[in-house]
């Protein structure tokens, strides 16, 4: 039997049926080490660091001096690729940044919105199995041009390419905590970790836990899933595709990559290809896994059904051979267009953000983006006249809600 399956139209329901992510066991966990960190601050937090992060240290603020020492360490093909990813990740942050705005809606009615940043925000970095500085860039950058005043970065490990990275970027706030514990304390504020506005940042299954369960107490960006692509082509190059779907696979045994193509004769060489590339792929252990728990080749009628299918999984990363079905796609995390455009490019150096919705969460919004970064605050500026025009609106409506003093703020004004 082939690892990769290939599986007829009629198996589409409980293919693209995802498994439920199993949230209340850690949910179960995190509780009361969330409210151990909001009762009792660093004695908790540094309780439960030293319990599972082995954490040895009397701050878990890393120095400047030790982030500096991390830097010099980065050989000089890192810190271009840092820097070169750095600087198309600005770039496409200030095309998305919202640009404040005003328009007389009627004679003396003037209306508007101004941008403001929040204060302060932390980026979660994830250091298990593999260490992501990537992540550090698409979390950082977009706060920098967004004008975030106080960029806090966490990591549990002392990783000098997320350390240094963090240096050479020029975000000077930088600690050494993980997991829920970590989460917590951005949340609540210690006397050591700074309270955020906002924590944004992929994690495992403890940190996205707590992420739901503080989520009003501190903003988010969402509650990140198991990562997934979902490729749809017709044709094009077999090997191109298969080592697309081992990328996705390679992240975690819980990945899933999903093919969807009209056509049986791709599909058999996708197949072969995917067993051929795993062979002496180095991370093999846990794509093999993750290719045959999670993944498959779904063989549909025409590639219009491949959209439609797509529409009701509304994957994280969705790759398409043209931009001519670019109009077909409701919802995606983030749409990789033609065979020169692998999701690859997007998790390190395009530009775009790879912090992007899990398990159907791309139905409700995109990726992560400068926009989480910033308040729109509405203006609003009436002339006498204006406001007299309005009054029989806003006078009748109040009175229908039986809020008088709201039509008598009005009268008063134009006794």
């Amino acid at each position: 039997m082939a690892l990769l399956r290939i599986l007829p139209r009629s198996r589409a329901t409980s293919l693209l049926k995802r498994r439920q992510v199993q949230l209340a066991e850690a949910v179960a966990s995190v509780e009361p080490i969330l409210a151990a960190v909001e009762r009792d601050g660093d004695k908790a937090l540094f309780e439960y660091a030293r319990r599972f992060d082995q954490f040895d240290r009397k701050n878990p603020r890393v120095t400047e001096a030790e982030c500096a020492a991390a830097a010099k360490s980065l050989s000089p093909e890192f810190v271009r690729a840092v820097k070169k990813a750095a600087a198309n990740i600005r770039d496409f942050a200030r095309f998305q940044l919202p640009k404040p705005g005003t328009i007389e809606l009627a004679p003396g009615l003037k209306l508007g919105y101004v941008v403001r940043p929040l204060e302060t925000v932390a980026a979660y970095i994830p250091s298990g199995r593999y260490p992501l500085p990537s992540t550090l860039l698409m979390t950082t950058q977009p706060a920098q041009v967004a004008g975030v005043k106080n960029i806090c970065v966490t990591s549990p490990r002392l990783v000098p390419e997320i350390f240094g990275a963090a240096h050479l970027l020029g975000v000077p706030n930088a600690f050494l905590l993980g997991g829920a514990h970590a989460i917590a304390a951005f949340a609540f504020g210690t006397r050591t970790v700074p309270r955020a506005d906002r924590i944004v940042g992929p994690g495992n299954i403890y940190v996205a836990a707590a992420k739901k369960l503080l989520a009003g107490q501190v903003g988010i960006d969402f509650v990140a899933g198991p990562t997934e692509i979902l490729i749809i082509a017709d044709k094009g190059n077999p090997s191109w595709i298969a080592a697309d779907m081992l990328a996705q696979a390679e992240h975690d045994t819980d990945a899933a990559a999903i093919l969807l193509t009209p056509s049986a004769a791709l599909a058999g060489k996708v197949a072969a290809e995917v067993e051929r590339q795993l062979a002496d792929l180095p991370t093999a252990s846990v794509a093999r896994t993750a290719i045959r728990k999670n993944s498959a080749i779904l063989l549909v009628d025409t590639m219009e059904e491949a959209c439609e299918l797509s529409n009701r999984f509304a994957p994280e990363h969705l790759s398409i051979p043209s931009e001519k079905y670019l109009k077909l796609i409701q919802h995606a995390g983030g749409i990789f267009i033609g065979g020169y455009s692998p999701e690859a490019a997007g998790d390190y150096a395009s530009g775009p953000n790879h912090v992007l919705p899990t398990s159907g969460a791309a139905r409700l919004r995109g990726g992560l983006s400068v926009a989480d970064y910033v308040k729109i605050i509405t203006t609003q500026q009436l002339s006498a006249e204006a406001l007299r025009t309005l009054a029989p609106s806003i006078t009748t409506l109040a009175r229908a809600e039986g809020l008088e003093a709201h039509a008598r703020s009005v009268e008063e004004r134009l006794r």
